[in-house]
């Protein structure tokens, strides 16, 4: 059946005259004072939490979670949670823009790379006590130090306020996690002091009424539309006289019809490097995403927990996650590599019942079975898509390394591990060389087995692994939650070889000439985690797919992050304490 497009000529006729607005505030939006910004993001703060339960509401219903699930979790978490944080983390750094003071704080040091890493998270006590154990670095690329790091923060107010120049960004929204559409808008708002027309995704346009009441003093500003429309608006926009860059988020295959045109034409301008469309592009666009299992002295405990963190980075959001893990990378011969995958699968069985909501879920997921030789099924229960593991090394294994499937669907590589530091250099090297994109890539290590390599030494191993986000011990998802991290693909991408995309977006400290973001977190949870010398405070991270009062948590700390208050904590502690 074909496609009827919404593209209506009313539709067009809005879009030209919100453009229009936009054209006509954006240097009165660029040359807003700091104060007034900051008033902004607090009145988005309090809109944002009338409308918090209606987002959720809508984004479980539409995506097949049952009332009452705690998979709703992910939903708060990744939506108005995200948000709100964001919201916090960009006031805090206006309010210090002067001097550029909010640098001031953070932890530098240097990396056996000789690069500068500045530590991101934590950053205040609230971090330290509801995301305890965990800390975020960002690392610089080379070059900046910390005597010049000012001048690699937040360039877009070196101008005077007078004489700043806006412009006009489309932001061409995602359809999969809710918080990304206006996080993007966030980006050029906020940071390059450009105005915004927000195209929502088909997929999750629902929210467009709750986006539109949130962002309401954007609006009222002049600086922000939001509209639905299919891919025939988006191509109207992408070629718009009065649209000046664009930022996509969604699949390398779009953003590549934009920037060089449709089929054989695109394939020629991309080899000839002539672009079709010369707007200032940026974008994040997925990948193939690794996780690579490192032998150690793992216990039981320790493999069911590490089960369910496995769990979490394949289905997270039913598995339609750009940063969804597709490749799990196993030591060859390892003895506890049975226990693992039997306890993965139980809690995939257990913990992940919904929908395949996403179009094409099963479409894409039979061409990862037709590619793959004699893939394993893992069954869910009724109604609930069973989950595919497939060999890497068999079938069509460059099919397999090159295209995300955005379903569920997992490939596994075994590689030799003489040794933890063998392993892992060889593991990464398979990554980059075979693996499509740079978005996301984790790592699952014993601390022991960290502190036999040295620190140092590992380090300078993960150094090579090509990722705009690791992980140790997380998954790289935990990046794009904690919006204090500059989130997109491994620096360097161009339109030609554009990986998983070009720029980064979140970001609330406003660094600039970023390499990666390097997050870590407790391999034990809490009381287990007391006994290793760990600092985690919570016995099941609220983002795990098993965690079962997710709901709960996501809820309360979004309404934490609206306003904070030690008289908050004991209801957070005591649902994440039963998790």
């Amino acid at each position: 059946m074909k496609h009827q497009s919404n593209f209506t000529p009313d539709l067009q006729a809005a879009y030209d005259i919100d453009l229009k607005a936009l054209d006509a505030a954006k240097d009165r939006w660029a040359r807003t004072s700091l104060d007034d910004r900051i008033a902004v993001l607090q009145a988005v703060k309090d809109n944002l939490m009338r409308v918090a339960d209606e987002w959720v509401d809508a984004a479980g219903k539409a995506k097949g979670i049952p009332q009452g699930s705690p998979l709703l979790g992910e939903e708060w978490t990744s939506g108005p949670y995200a948000v709100m944080s964001c919201c916090n983390g960009l006031i805090d750094t206006l309010s210090q823009m002067e001097g550029k003071t909010f640098l001031d704080g953070l932890k530098k040091r240097s990396l056996p790379s000789g690069q500068t890493a500045v530590r991101v998270v934590p950053h205040s006590i609230w971090d330290r006590l509801l995301i305890s154990g965990v800390h975020a670095d960002v690392w610089m690329q080379k070059g900046v130090s910390p005597a010049n790091l000012k001048n690699n923060a937040a360039s877009a107010y070196d101008i005077p306020a007078d004489q700043r120049r806006g412009k006009v960004a489309l932001v061409l929204g995602a359809g999969n996690i809710a918080a990304i559409t206006p996080l993007d808008a966030f980006q050029k708002l906020f940071l390059e002091n450009q105005v915004v027309l927000l195209k929502m995704n088909p997929v999750n346009d629902y929210l467009t009424e709750p986006l539109q009441a949130a962002l309401k003093p954007l609006i009222d500003r002049d600086a922000l539309r939001i509209h639905r429309g299919d891919g025939p608006a988006g191509a109207y926009l992408t070629t718009h006289p009065l649209v000046e860059e664009i930022h996509i988020t969604g699949a390398r295959a779009t953003h590549d019809l934009i920037v060089w045109g449709p089929g054989e034409e695109g394939e020629k301008n991309k080899a000839a490097n002539t672009p079709k469309n010369t707007r200032h592009m940026t974008s994040e666009l997925g990948a193939v995403c690794p996780t690579i299992v490192v032998p150690g002295p793992w216990t039981k405990a320790d493999l069911r927990f590490q089960a369910e963190n496995i769990a979490t980075m394949k289905l997270h959001n039913g598995g339609f996650n750009c940063v969804a893990v597709q490749s799990l990378i196993l030591p060859k011969g390892w003895d506890k590599t049975a226990e693992l995958m039997g306890n993965v699968a139980d809690v995939m069985a257990k913990h992940t019942k919904r929908a395949a909501y996403y179009p094409g879920a099963e479409v894409r997921q039979r061409a990862f079975v037709d590619h793959a030789k004699s893939p394993q099924k893992l069954d869910r229960g009724a109604d609930v898509a069973p989950l595919y593991l497939a060999d890497m090394a068999e079938g069509d294994s460059d099919w397999l390394a090159q295209t995300e499937v955005f379903t569920s669907a997992l490939g596994v590589m075994h590689i030799e591990a003489q040794d933890a530091e063998t392993y892992m250099i060889e593991a990464i090297k398979w990554a980059n060389d075979t693996l499509y994109g740079t978005l996301g890539g984790n790592i699952i290590i014993h601390p022991a087995t960290i502190r036999a390599m040295g620190r140092k030494r590992f380090e300078e191993i993960i150094a090579e692994f090509r990722y705009g986000a690791i992980a140790i011990n997380a998954w790289s998802g935990l990046a794009f939650l904690v919006t204090a991290c500059p989130w997109g693909g491994f620096a360097g991408a161009t339109l030609q070889n554009v990986q998983s995309g070009v720029g980064t977006v979140h970001n609330t400290f406003m660094l600039e000439n970023v390499e990666r973001t390097v997050i870590e977190a407790p391999f034990r949870p809490f009381p287990r985690n007391l006994l290793s010398g760990g600092m985690s405070l919570l016995p099941r991270p609220p983002w795990f797919v098993s965690n079962k009062r997710q709901h709960h948590i996501g809820r309360l700390l979004t309404r934490f992050q609206h306003k904070p208050s030690w008289f908050k904590l004991p209801r957070i502690f005591f649902h994440a304490l039963l998790g």
